[in-house]
């Protein structure tokens, strides 16, 4: 199974459309994030991120939902 995560944008590097990378913050984490995909996206947006590729752009609200659900999944493995 494959799992895709949202999180923001918070810095893009490059103008050319397919080597553009951007740093992505995931709740505290931060990864570097090839965004060719995704060749609107600015910082402050929230992009789906699958094997380091931006694949999609997802609003705020959803990207938020999907992350609280996440932590929830993760709080209850913890009390395992």
């Amino acid at each position: 199974m494959c799992l895709a995560v949202p999180g923001k944008i918070i810095n893009i590097e490059g103008n050319d459309a397919l080597e553009r990378k951007g740093k992505v913050d995931f709740s505290g984490i931060q990864k570097e994030v090839n965004l060719a995909y995704v060749p609107d996206a600015k910082v402050g947006n929230y992009v789906i991120v699958h094997a380091g590729f931006a694949i999609s752009q997802v609003d705020e609200e959803e990207a938020v939902k999907t992350l609280e659900y996440l932590s929830e999944i993760d709080e209850l493995y913890e009390g395992e």
